[in-house]
């Protein structure tokens, strides 16, 4: 993941920067922060920290290898 300045990411760009889909991120959150179907409605998904991207990152079992982008 590239370091970055930005402070919150949304669901899109969270799952843009983790390279999974939309769907793919809200179950990553199910499975793995969440304990309920309530806890996952009442999450604030639509701003996501830089740290919790490298939480889900390193659950999803994805490289932490940066990318380069032109």
């Amino acid at each position: 993941m590239p370091i970055t300045s930005k402070s919150h990411y949304s669901e899109r760009e969270a799952a843009e920067e983790l390279g999974v889909s939309i769907e793919q991120l809200r179950s990553l959150i199910r499975n793995h922060i969440v304990q309920s179907e309530d806890d996952l409605n009442n999450l604030p998904v639509t701003n996501l920290q830089p740290s919790d991207l490298l939480v889900l990152k390193l659950l999803s079992g994805r490289s932490l290898s940066p990318t380069i982008r032109d």
